[in-house]
């Protein structure tokens, strides 16, 4: 059985991003909305460089890292053969001193050793991390765009600051509802760093991310629930909508 529909495939969530940029711009050419779908494509982008990038194996690292490995063993061979033991006055004492000294330069070799094979990682850590930052903060600010449309206003009485109410019942439910696409498609954008690098603090953003777009989403659902029923109530002799019952 084939694999390929058990991950992610960068360019169709890029292809995804472009299309919705589009949708977008035919229906509400150069909206605020807009620009930020073409943001959330330019990251995209950069995570599929970003993700060759990290998949690579980095060469210059790991011979940086095998050529102080080999120091530090060629440098604990050279102390241990400095010692010297006059013969017939080796005692006890000068075995646990010998032993001491020699497990004491074990483990700081160990620790070292495994810091110089965390490196690689830790690199590839950081370039994730840097666009998992910004999807979030792109989060946020669809969140910003969706914010003031607000189905309530449609049937309430606005003051002299409130947001102007210029969309359709329809136009709003379309706008919103690319809202919470962008907002999907920004955790499946973070994803890609999740099956791309095995790393517990990468994983753990990824999902911030996803937790930080799903309660969004939410809270736009909730409003485009809000213009079913107020369409439903403003339109009571609809041929279409069910008689009350008489029971």
């Amino acid at each position: 059985m084939g694999t390929r529909y058990r991950s992610l495939d960068v360019k169709k969530v890029i292809e995804t991003i472009r299309h919705l940029e589009l949708r977008i711009e035919d229906r509400f050419p150069g909206s605020g909305l807009g620009k930020v779908c073409k943001e959330l494509e330019d990251l995209a982008e950069v995570t599929r460089q970003r993700i060759e990038w990290i998949k690579t194996p980095k060469l210059w690292i790991r011979i940086g890292i095998g050529s102080i490995i080999v120091l530090m063993v060629a440098i604990l061979l050279y102390t241990i053969s400095t010692f010297k033991v006059a013969s017939g006055n080796f005692t006890v004492g000068d075995l646990v001193q010998i032993s001491e000294a020699g497990l004491n330069d074990v483990v700081l070799i160990g620790a070292a050793v495994f810091f110089l094979f965390s490196v690689e990682n830790r690199v590839k850590r950081s370039r994730a991390l840097k666009v998992l930052y910004e999807l979030r903060a792109i989060a946020h600010v669809i969140d910003m765009h969706q914010l003031v449309k607000d189905p309530s206003r449609q049937i309430s009485q606005n003051t002299e600051h409130s947001p102007k109410v210029d969309l359709t019942p329809a136009q709003l439910t379309r706008y919103l509802d690319y809202c919470s696409e962008m907002l999907s498609l920004t955790s499946k954008v973070g994803a890609l760093y999740a099956q791309a690098i095995d790393d517990s603090v990468v994983l753990q953003t990824v999902n911030e991310v996803e937790e930080l777009t799903t309660s969004l989403s939410q809270k736009i659902w909730q409003k485009i629930m809000v213009i079913k029923e107020l369409e439903m109530d403003q339109q009571p002799n609809d041929p279409l909508r069910p008689a009350p019952s008489n029971s």
